[in-house]
């Protein structure tokens, strides 16, 4: 017999908007940060130049290795929830400074994935308007994105949500039914030098998971919601582990049916900023790839939304811990939104592009590189979580040695990229990258020791803030964890094991 009370677990909210996304919208986070439809839409020859024919290989690698990954999330998302995402799973498995090590990585990740698809917006943005004649200069159309995505940030998270889901929904649903019309014109070929990996190396299959990894980023976002969510304990772990899958399938069989169809035509993908709709002219359909251009246009714009949103609410979490400036860790009285977070996210997102412009940089070649340098705090964080989730475990007591694998194993995979964005001197299997790729790792770790090395001072100089950033940690999970089903015996037999899950907040 379960002996629990039928009141829900008080959950506090930090002024935001609380029990306000169903399942639907919640995964439409991780879906939006995703963007899987740029990949197909544009980005996929930034793949394939560095995997060739390894392409869906390096894809199905990053998929793998990250269902792995969210099932570690899953081990914390199962337990508790707050907006500080994986920044209070860590702090909470791997203690303060790892928590500000993956605080400042993920603010990384999700400003310069807001900032690569912002760039992506400007560039497809003045490629199609280009067609009529019309074109405005990057300035015009990266101020225009971000103020859009601002604004829908900052005046409603259900809002936000909503766009996001009917525009990414209706961006997939029309790449299916072109990359559908497009295998059909092949005769369903089966491409043997994409399935035997012709000319494909194990560097340029490792070096391609970076930017793999980049395509799949944000996949945890909704772990953000953790105040706005209804149901969070389920909807949020579902949300985490279903993008993952959804997105993963989506991509290889994008990418084998492009490769395949350039394979004919004499063009390189590489080179190729609108891949689907120089595919569906080629097949006779170019009024589809105008319309999987205008929807990709849409789904750029949802990434920056999205990306806009969990860095906002990672700054939000870490000011009210102390370590930001305390207005950061305010909500609107009437949005119930983290405003003034939001409101700094947006603009940095549009200050590093439009600044990287002014030297004549090309819009996509700035996509590939502040999507690679994004990259590398995504590794970071989800290094951390494959590591801090086991030794959560350990700490409540529920360590099983199927949990030490998930660990192992998602920390290997993830290595896989690390090694393949460094390379071996001398090797040509692992080749070191070209420049400035070969930049990006090594301006990373001095971002980290710049951020973090500030930490290490301001805990020396008040160890006030990590007492309350850890009492704040520990009150979100000893919240939820007070709320765990006690089982009690039902007849003489002896106890009854309890469920390793608390129950979610509804029940």
């Amino acid at each position: 017999m379960v002996n629990q009370s039928n009141s829900k677990p008080t959950r506090s909210t930090h002024g935001l908007k609380p029990d306000c996304l169903p399942f639907g919208e919640v995964l439409a986070q991780s879906f939006a940060v995703i963007a899987p439809t740029t990949i197909p839409a544009s980005n996929l020859g930034l793949i394939v130049a560095l995997a060739g024919s390894g392409t869906w290989l390096s894809l199905l690698i990053g998929m793998v290795g990250l269902l792995f990954v969210s099932i570690n999330i899953n081990q914390f998302a199962s337990r508790s929830a707050s907006p500080g995402s994986l920044y209070s799973y860590i702090a909470k498995g791997l203690g303060p400074t790892a928590g500000v090590v993956c605080g400042w990585s993920l603010v990384l990740a999700y400003l310069f994935t807001g900032m690569s698809v912002l760039c992506g917006f400007a560039n497809f943005s003045d490629m199609l308007l280009g067609h009529v004649g019309i074109h405005f200069s990057a300035i015009t159309w990266l101020t225009l994105g971000a103020a859009i995505a601002w604004y829908a940030a900052y005046k409603d998270i259900q809002l936000s949500a909503m766009a996001m889901l009917w525009m990414e929904g209706a961006s997939i649903v029309l790449i299916l039914v072109l990359a559908l019309i497009i295998w059909t014109h092949t005769g369903f070929a089966l491409d043997w030098s994409q399935l035997t990996l012709h000319d494909a190396t194990p560097g340029g299959v490792t070096m391609g998971l970076v930017l793999v990894l980049f395509a799949f980023s944000g996949f945890e976002s909704a772990t953000s919601l953790g105040d706005e969510a209804k149901n969070p304990l389920r909807s949020i772990p579902r949300a985490v582990i279903g993008s993952a899958i959804m997105a993963g399938l989506f991509f290889i069989v994008t990418a084998y049916i492009e490769i395949l169809g350039f394979s004919s035509t004499g063009t390189s993908i590489t080179t190729t900023e609108e891949p689907l709709g120089f595919l569906a002219h080629q097949v006779g359909v170019g009024f589809l790839g105008d319309l999987v251009a205008f929807s990709a246009l849409f789904s750029f714009f949802a990434c920056v939304l999205g990306s806009i949103n969990p860095a906002a609410r990672v700054f939000f979490t870490m000011a009210r811990h102390g370590l930001f400036p305390s207005m950061l860790g305010e909500a609107h009285s009437f949005n119930r939104t983290p405003h003034v977070a939001i409101s700094l996210c947006s603009l940095l997102m549009f200050l590093v592009p439009a600044g990287l412009s002014l030297f004549h940089i090309p819009l996509f070649a700035m996509m590939g590189y502040l999507g690679a340098i994004a990259s590398y705090g995504f590794l970071t964080v989800y290094i951390l979580i494959s590591v801090a989730a086991p030794v959560y475990l350990m700490q409540i007591n529920k360590l099983r040695s199927r949990d030490v694998v998930f660990s192992v194993v998602g920390v290997g995979f993830m290595s896989l990229p690390v090694l393949g964005s460094v390379g071996i001197p001398g090797s040509n299997l692992f080749p070191v990258p070209e420049a400035p790729y070969n930049l990006f790792p090594y301006l990373f770790l001095l971002y980290l020791a710049i951020t973090c090395g500030s930490f290490v001072v301001q805990r020396l100089r008040s160890p006030r803030t990590v007492l309350i950033m850890e009492r704040s940690i520990n009150e979100i999970h000893e919240r939820f964890t007070a709320f765990e089903p006690v089982v009690v015996p039902s007849s003489g037999t002896g106890p009854l094991p309890s469920s390793p899950f608390p129950l979610p907040p509804d029940h």
